[in-house]
C-alpha cells in the first residue's frame, strides 16, 4: 500500500506543472541549438551541398516530440472533470497535435527513407486534418467565451489578419515554380488557414487577456504565430533547392511546445480554481 502510494505521488511529483513548463522550455533550447549549429550544408559525393540526413532527422524528432507531447497534454484536459474551458476545445487541439505528429512521421519517412519529395503525400491528409481540428478548438474557445473587444482591439485584429494576408500574397507572387491542381490548391488551404488561425489567435490573445487563464491562451496564440513564421518560410523558401532543415523551420518546434505549454498552465490554473472553491465551502 505504501509503495504504491509512494510510486503515485513520485510519478505525480515529476508530472508536475513546473516540470513540464522547464522541459518544454528545454526542448525548444535545445532545438534552437541544433539548428543554429548543425544546419550548415555540407558538400556530397557529387559535389552539390547538403544537409547530412541524421540532422535532418534530427530536426524530424524534435519536431515529432513536441507535438505529441502537446497532444497528450491537450488529451489530458480533455479528461479533466475541473477544466476550466470546454472539455471539447481540448480535444479538437489535442487531435490536432497527434494528427501533425503522425503527419510528420510519415513526411519524414518520404523525405529521409524513400528520397521522395512529392508536392502532395498521405502525410497532407493529417497536415490538413490538423489545421481543421485546431482551428476549430480555438473557435469553440472563442464561443465558449462572450468576446467584448473594444473597437481598438478589433482594429488589431483586422490590421494583423491584412498584414499576415499581404505577406502570404506576397510570397505567393514569388513563386516560380508551377505547381499541380491538387498541389496548387492544398498550398492556398495551407496559406488561408495561418491567416485565419493567425486572426483567431490575436482574438484569443485580447479576449483572455488579464483573465484567470489567460497566460495558458497566449502560450496558444504564441503557437499560431511560430506556426505562421515556419509556414511562410516553407512557401518563401521552396523551390527546386529548397532542402529541408532552414534554421526558421525551429517554430515549428516552437509552436508544439508553446501548445503544451498552454495545456499545461491551463490544467494547473483549473486545479488551483478547484482548491480555492473548495476551501472556501470548507469554511
Amino acid at each position: 500500500m505504501s509503495n504504491s502510494y509512494d510510486n503515485s505521488y513520485r510519478s505525480k511529483s515529476i508530472l508536475n506543472t513546473q516540470n513540464l513548463i522547464l522541459a518544454g522550455i528545454g526542448w525548444a533550447v535545445i532545438a534552437l541549438l541544433y539548428f543554429l549549429l548543425f544546419s550548415a550544408k555540407i558538400p556530397g559525393a557529387d559535389g552539390q551541398e547538403a544537409r547530412a540526413e541524421w540532422y535532418v532527422l534530427g530536426t524530424n524528432i524534435f519536431e515529432a516530440v513536441a507535438y505529441l507531447g502537446a497532444g497528450v497534454l491537450c488529451l489530458r484536459n480533455w479528461r479533466s472533470p475541473q477544466i476550466v474551458s470546454n472539455r471539447n476545445v481540448w480535444l479538437s487541439i489535442g487531435l490536432g497535435m497527434i494528427a501533425y505528429f503522425i503527419g510528420g512521421i510519415i513526411f519524414g519517412y518520404t523525405e529521409i527513407i524513400l528520397k521522395e519529395e512529392p508536392d502532395v503525400s498521405l502525410a497532407d491528409i493529417f497536415f490538413v486534418s490538423t489545421y481543421i481540428l485546431l482551428g476549430t478548438g480555438m473557435v469553440l474557445a472563442v464561443a465558449s467565451r462572450r468576446i467584448n473587444l473594444e473597437k481598438w482591439q478589433w482594429l488589431i485584429v483586422a490590421a494583423i489578419g491584412g498584414l499576415a494576408s499581404f505577406l502570404a500574397w506576397w510570397i505567393s507572387q514569388q513563386q516560380t515554380t508551377s505547381l499541380e491542381p491538387l498541389a496548387a490548391a492544398l498550398n492556398w488551404f495551407y496559406v488561408v488557414s495561418d491567416v485565419v488561425l493567425l486572426m483567431i489567435a490575436t482574438t484569443l490573445l485580447l479576449a483572455f487577456w488579464g483573465g484567470r487563464v489567460s497566460l495558458s491562451w497566449r502560450m496558444i496564440a504564441a503557437a499560431a504565430f511560430s506556426l505562421y513564421i515556419a509556414d511562410m518560410w516553407l512557401k518563401y523558401a521552396q523551390g527546386p533547392t529548397y532542402q529541408s532543415g532552414e534554421i526558421l523551420e525551429v517554430f515549428w518546434v516552437f509552436s508544439g511546445v508553446l501548445i503544451g505549454m498552454g495545456a499545461v498552465l491551463e490544467y494547473d490554473a483549473s486545479l488551483n480554481r478547484k482548491r480555492r472553491t473548495s476551501g472556501r465551502k470548507r469554511t
